[in-house]
């Protein structure tokens, strides 16, 4: 398993733990922090697929990724700005784009890119004591990595406006009834909670998981019609996999699939 400056890698079953380890800072997303997010999507994409998932979270008691590091853009000039935040959209692309579920547990502060960062994963399961918010607002800002799009995704488009722009901090409860994290656990149990939701998820077909996942964020921003004819791909393409095959084959049987990933 590689080894990083700044995030730290373990395995538990069949998911993969990858922990912004930056605490003195609140794991905040500087560009070594975002340059390491990088190098391991490009390990992942190419040989990290014996795992079923991923479960990103942050050192520490305190923060998850506390937002950008502002100390270091302020010393950015202009060009090295904008580059910083492309990549950064590069990565939450990516992060979407990986063909099994990433689950983001949360477990202390998930402020601007800390919550921009969660909202790229398919999921969010949050500890009691964790926090979100966009706060972009009261440093000038807007959201940059991706929470004027995604946000909106998650909790609709009015929630999300009153969030970005009051700037206002929510609890892990609040973010649970509005539909931004699924899960509240308490915070030593939360990456337990994760892994147990990838456990459950490697109990089923990782074609159909990834077809899924593919086809869904293919959809975002989509009408009915466009969606609809999306969906109707990905269900033809699923039909045709050897998983399919075997999984219908188990139905008809009476018995337990034995899914050969293909």
């Amino acid at each position: 398993m590689l080894q990083f400056d700044t995030l730290s890698l373990s395995a538990k079953d069949q998911a993969l733990i990858l922990t912004i380890n930056q605490p003195k800072s609140m794991n905040a997303l500087a560009r070594e922090v975002v340059n390491d997010l990088e190098a391991f999507l490009d390990w992942f994409e190419t040989t990290g697929f014996e795992y079923r998932g991923v479960v990103i979270t942050g050192a520490g008691e305190k923060s998850f990724v506390a937002g950008a590091n502002i100390v270091q853009m302020n010393t950015m000039d202009e060009a090295s700005f904008i580059a910083y935040a492309r990549q950064m959209h590069s990565v939450t692309e990516r992060l979407e784009a990986l063909q099994v579920p990433v689950i983001a547990a949360v477990n202390g502060f998930a402020l601007g890119g800390g919550c921009e960062l969660a909202l790229a994963c398919d999921f969010i399961y949050s500890s009691e004591r964790a926090s979100f918010g966009q706060p972009e607002v009261n440093l000038g800002l807007v959201p940059g990595f991706g929470g004027s799009v995604r946000l909106p995704q998650r909790v609709g488009k009015a929630m999300a406006r009153e969030l970005i722009f009051t700037g206002r901090r929510i609890k892990a409860e609040e973010a649970l009834r509005i539909g931004l994290a699924n899960r509240v656990v308490p915070a030593d149990e939360l990456i337990d909670a994760a892994v147990a939701a990838i456990a459950e998820i490697a109990a089923v077909s990782p074609t159909a998981v990834a077809i899924a996942k593919r086809a869904m964020v293919s959809m975002d921003g989509l009408n009915v019609h466009d969606a609809l004819a999306k969906e109707a791909d990905a269900f033809i393409a699923a039909y045709h996999t050897e998983d399919s095959v075997e999984g219908r084959a188990a139905f008809v049987e009476k018995r337990a699939a034995v899914f050969p990933g293909k």
